[in-house]
C-alpha cells in the first residue's frame, strides 16, 4: 500500500498555479505556502509534462 500523500491535492494545484501564473521563483512560493521547494519544483515539472509544455512522462 502506498504511503499517504503529505500535501492535499488542492494545495498542490494552488501552488503550481501560483508558480505558473505569477512568474515568482519556486523557492519563494514554496516558502510562502510552507511546502518543500523540491516537492513544488517536481509538481511544476509534472504539470508542464501533463500540459505538453515539456518532455517527460505524463500522469495520464
Amino acid at each position: 500500500m502506498p504511503a499517504p500523500r503529505k500535501y492535499p491535492d488542492e494545495l498542490r494545484e494552488r501552488a503550481v498555479r501560483e508558480v505558473r501564473s505569477s512568474g515568482r521563483p519556486v523557492a519563494h512560493v514554496a516558502r510562502d505556502l510552507g511546502i518543500h521547494k523540491e516537492a513544488l519544483r517536481s509538481w511544476v515539472r509534472q504539470a508542464e509534462a501533463d500540459a505538453g509544455e515539456a518532455s517527460g512522462t505524463t500522469t495520464y
